[in-house]
């Protein structure tokens, strides 16, 4: 019996996840153990929920990163460095992208992948809708590199800012999570610069918070979106709600209702959108946002030898009316899922049909408050928490995602030795 090729795309949450705990559980070298690799572009991975802390600079990129190298050391899988451009499914084997070097040297070319088992997981981006000048002008953070590069640029506008005493603005299009979070952090970020010698800096820097629907955190109970208003606007935020962005321009957004937001720096947080390339693999079937349609294993429709999961999914269970949500908890769920399976999916065993729990979402405004709600199972059903319990219960998320990447033993020392460098290094970016 021939090693299988199972080829994972896409180093986020669902994808290491599986790669990880199926390299960890196939290593033992034996002839037939199926043979594991990861694609992605980038070199390393960052749990998604914690881009914002990475743009605003409130936590250190090189503390929270998982380099896809050494993780599949650890893990005994293969990581291919590149980036998914076709699939030929009648040979069964992807194209990837050729790499080039910044300076515009070709460093691998296009080359092809076999595969036996072939796992979809490259997440999700914002959807810029079509709106003029969102492209060229407007930062987003749907990434390692992005969050990096706005963090670098917005240190140095407040260093700008403060030696020619002068004010900063920044507008965030879309009340979502990733937006609320991003405002809360970057009043965080102003504050502890202050306490390093950037005097004047929090009254020089003003945010914008721009929602095209009626409330903030829409797929919140709105009592959560009413709080975290009020949090946002106490911290000196302002919000709009009800305003849609009609074009965006290098000093600022022009509004449907005729009215322009100035603003020095943008960033683009609305609407989830899968990449361009899935509405491209060799007729898979997907919506118009780019998402492959899978059932209830997890499997392309027009191939069962296909799964999507994560943000480039699209689910909907049996009595629903609406896909599941692009969001950690279904990704890390529908990992779990493949995981659990997978030695009948390699035997083409029948496997059960996946289930989902809601349990909740978390948003987190940096140290000012978190607020979660407890979803559908449990004691506390429909609830909601707030303070220092839905900040722990959002810390204890990540400890979770990286326990399940680095094992118990190994996750528990990270997390030690975060709390170590809180003690002993700067709590904002400084380099």
């Amino acid at each position: 019996m021939k090693q299988a090729n199972i080829v994972v795309v896409g180093g986020g949450i669902a994808g290491l996840e599986i790669a990880s705990s199926l390299g960890r559980k196939f290593k033992s070298g034996h002839a037939n153990s199926p043979l594991i690799s990861v694609l992605d572009r980038d070199s390393a991975h960052i749990w998604k929920p914690m881009l914002h802390t990475i743009a605003a600079g409130t936590r250190d990129i090189s503390q929270q990163q998982t380099t896809y190298a050494a993780q599949a050391r650890d893990c005994s899988f293969a990581y291919q460095p590149g980036e998914l451009n076709g699939l030929d499914r009648a040979s069964k084997q992807i194209s990837i992208a050729a790499l080039y070097a910044p300076d515009g040297r070709l460093l691998i070319p296009e080359r092809t992948l076999p595969y036996d088992k072939l796992i979809l997981a490259v997440g999700s981006q914002a959807n810029d809708f079509g709106t003029p000048g969102v492209q060229e002008h407007c930062y987003m953070i749907d990434s390692r590199v992005q969050a990096d590069a706005f963090n670098r640029e917005v240190r140095l506008r407040m260093f700008q800012c403060l030696g020619l005493d002068q004010e900063l603005s920044i507008a965030i299009v879309g009340g979502g999570a990733t937006g609320v979070e991003l405002a809360a952090e970057l009043i965080q970020l102003a504050e502890i610069a202050e306490s390093y010698g950037a005097v004047g800096l929090g009254s020089k820097i003003h945010i914008t918070l721009i929602q095209s629907g009626p409330r903030l955190l829409d797929a919140f109970p709105e009592s959560i979106s009413q709080a975290v208003r009020e949090k946002l606007e106490a911290l000196g935020i302002k919000v709009l709600t009800n305003t849609r962005v009609q074009s965006a321009s290098a000093d600022g957004l022009n509004t449907a209702d005729g009215n322009f937001i100035p603003a020095a720096m943008l960033v683009w947080a609305a609407g989830v959108k899968a990449a361009e390339v899935m509405s491209q693999l060799d007729g898979l079937e997907c919506n118009r946002n780019n998402q492959l349609i899978v059932n209830n294993r997890l499997q392309t429709t027009l191939d069962d030898s296909i799964y999507a999961v994560g943000d480039c999914a699209s689910l909907t269970l049996p009595g629903a009316t609406r896909a599941l949500p692009p969001t950690a908890q279904v990704a890390h769920q529908q990992a779990v899922y493949l995981i659990r399976h997978f030695s009948k999916i390699l035997n083409e065993q029948k496997f059960p049909d996946f289930r989902y729990r809601n349990l909740g979402a978390l948003v987190a405004l940096g140290e000012y408050d978190a607020y979660a709600s407890l979803g559908q199972f449990g004691l506390f059903k429909n609830g909601f928490i707030r303070g220092k319990i839905a900040q722990l219960s959002h810390a204890m998320l990540y400890r979770s995602h990286q326990s399940n990447l680095h094992g118990f033993w190994r996750g528990s020392l990270l997390w030690m030795v975060d709390q170590l460098n809180k003690k002993v290094r700067p709590s904002i970016r400084l380099d």
